[in-house]
């Protein structure tokens, strides 16, 4: 039974370094907020600093204990454990913004009875990149109305950089059991399905126009660096791929909004072109190998998604060939760079 307006799911391994910024971003009076930290078989001073938290705030948080599964499967029992009625994921290295977070709270307690098929909320997020004083913040405003609760066909064209990431959500905990979200375990990258298979169960959303999400990146070992990436893309690709599955299956559903439809499309294009630019950009036989074949798989299995997304215009500037094929598949690594936000 949900008995919390708000769950907050802290997935964390090894981030003892991070975790209290953290915890402390996310500590209220409110009685009404759950803050739940999954600590995945952490091996350093993780789980000891929770449990401290959890002695301290014992009526809002609590930490749980599990073998190491994976960010997917940290989330997985954060959905799965969660009493709030809506639920957010804050990942352990990041942090929200005390004043956003308490306007995004009085937004929620504002929703009552009537207003319980609101199924996404949206805010802004901050990059918080390491060693840059002006911040890029994310924002929604001139797609989605600010303040009232919308369905799809009411919002706006994205622009290029404007993609609704996890940081930047609020989902509905019943809405998100029950569309059946699994995330793989052992894999990184799933934040990518998080904000994307659940879209299609969402039948309202709401826009508030504050930089809650500050997201902390450009630390040498993070898993959005460009050379840790490089070494996961078998995992980048896997995620790629289900995206591509599943704008597949919701393409020719009637019951779901073109403007939806336009949006995943939107957002596949962005990742399948960052998967062909990285391998691209990665210079070697093997990798070339590899994004010939993601682009062969994709026209067998898929091909009149292939016909889109391999001719969408960051996806023809990733793939050139030659030598000055590759000079200009860099101006496209820079551009899929500053809309995903890796380093």
């Amino acid at each position: 039974m949900l008995v919390k307006t708000l769950t907050i799911v802290v997935p964390c391994y090894n981030s003892e370094g991070y975790l209290r910024r953290c915890l402390d971003s996310l500590m209220t009076r409110a009685s009404d907020v759950e803050i739940l930290v999954v600590d995945d078989g952490s091996t350093d001073g993780t789980g000891a600093i929770a449990e401290s938290y959890a002695e301290r705030f014992p009526a809002l948080l609590r930490v749980i204990h599990q073998p190491n599964r994976g960010h997917g499967g940290a989330v997985n029992t954060g959905i799965r454990e969660a009493s709030g009625r809506y639920l957010k994921i804050v990942d352990s290295d990041d942090w929200l913004d005390a004043q956003a977070f308490d306007q995004v709270l009085r937004a929620l307690r504002g929703f009552g009875s009537a207003d319980e098929d609101i199924d996404a909320v949206v805010s802004n997020f901050v990059y918080e990149k390491v060693g840059k004083r002006r911040k890029k913040t994310v924002r929604y405003r001139g797609v989605l109305p600010v303040g009232r609760a919308v369905t799809w066909d009411e919002v706006g064209d994205f622009g290029a950089a404007q993609y609704i990431l996890m940081h930047a959500l609020i989902y509905r905990t019943e809405m998100l059991r029950a569309c059946g979200l699994q995330l793989p375990e052992h894999t990184f990258y799933v934040d990518n399905l998080y904000s994307y298979v659940p879209l299609r169960h969402v039948r309202r959303l709401y826009y508030v126009d504050v930089d809650l999400y500050r997201y902390f990146i450009g630390r040498p070992d993070q898993s959005v660096n460009e050379s840790v990436l490089l070494g996961r893309m078998d995992q980048y690709l896997r995620i790629n791929r289900a995206m591509v599955a599943h704008l597949s299956e919701v393409w020719p559903d009637p019951t779901v909004s073109p403007v939806l439809k336009r949006y995943l499309l939107h957002f596949a294009e962005i990742v399948c072109s960052t998967s062909s630019v990285l391998l691209t950009r990665a210079g070697t036989p093997d990798a070339s190998a590899r994004r010939d074949e993601f682009w062969a798989d994709l026209r067998r299995e898929h091909p009149w998604l292939h016909q889109r997304l391999r001719h969408s215009a960051m996806a023809r500037l990733s793939n050139l060939p030659g030598r000055s094929g590759k000079g200009i598949s860099r101006l496209a690594y820079r551009a899929a760079r500053g809309v995903v936000g890796f380093n």
